[in-house]
């Protein structure tokens, strides 16, 4: 029997990631992070993680909402900006944004949505050189795997600590560390326009989406074994399609090879080389 058991052990985890930010901050020479405090479980998650790796006065928590973002969004924020004790900044992006909005009265809402994700990673890396911190990417396994995320805007960061988390065990982890019950509870959103919720748009939940990744890449079973444990074909496939389709977001640009040597090909060292 196919095993969809994605229970973590919190503990664990915790040690893991809460080392994890430490090293990768401090092996810069800097000893402090900047995050983007959406109001939601992942950035919530990724900012009380390095408040524990680096301590609360030297994790900047950064609020940016657009006129039309939720109330919720910047309350569920501050609940654990004051649970934690941690420096923030509000800093609406709306007069930042709106200029190019109306470059096109046809303009999308998926075109708004990511030029607003970009604006809000220009606005944390700005904070980053003010704050003299890293910025903390907040994207888990199961939007990297799904390409849901804007490329240079909500996918960028410095390092990702939640990045091999699927939503499910985010909610897990999340729950242990104690972040707030209304931020755990509510339906995940990017809040980028009225009654948006991730799992509206894509069309399935996280909880069966990650039972299939999990399978998928976790376990390395293929298509056709999934679906003869019982998925539905149709999911299986669109599921499969996503993950090749995006896969150039998981990647760094690639680079067309006419020296011995090429980054990203033959020149493969770690950043720390000669260390």
């Amino acid at each position: 029997m196919i095993d969809t058991n994605l229970t973590i052990n919190t503990d664990l985890a915790r040690e893991i990631l809460t080392g994890f930010v430490r090293t990768e901050v401090t092996r810069t020479g800097l000893s402090r992070a900047v995050i983007g405090l959406s109001g939601g479980i992942d950035s919530a998650l990724s900012c009380i993680l390095a408040v524990e790796a680096l301590g609360k006065e030297n994790v900047l928590a950064v609020r940016m909402p657009y006129k039309a973002s939720s109330k919720d969004s910047l309350d569920h924020a501050q609940l654990l900006i004051d649970q934690l004790g941690i420096p923030y900044k509000t800093i609406e992006i709306t007069d930042m944004v709106e200029p190019l909005f109306k470059l096109d009265s046809e303009i999308s809402n998926m075109r708004k949505g990511n030029i607003m994700a970009r604006e809000r990673m220009i606005v944390l890396y700005d904070q980053s050189e003010v704050f003299k911190g890293l910025v903390i990417g907040t994207s888990n396994k199961t939007e990297i795997l799904l390409g849901y995320s804007t490329l240079y805007g909500d996918s960028a960061s410095a390092m990702n600590p939640i990045g091999d988390l699927y939503k499910t065990q985010v909610r897990q982890l999340s729950r242990a560390m104690n972040i707030p019950a209304p931020i755990v509870d509510k339906a995940p959103s990017a809040d980028l326009w009225a009654d948006q919720t991730d799992e509206k748009e894509l069309g399935f939940t996280y909880e069966e989406v990650d039972k299939l990744l999990y399978l998928l890449i976790d376990q390395r079973y293929s298509p056709q074994e999934v679906i003869e444990a019982g998925f539905e074909e149709k999911f299986v496939q669109g599921v499969v399609n996503r993950v090749r389709r995006f896969q150039f977001k998981r990647m760094q640009p690639p680079i067309a090879k006419v020296s011995n040597r090429t980054i990203g090909y033959d020149f493969l060292y770690l950043r720390d080389w000669g260390t």
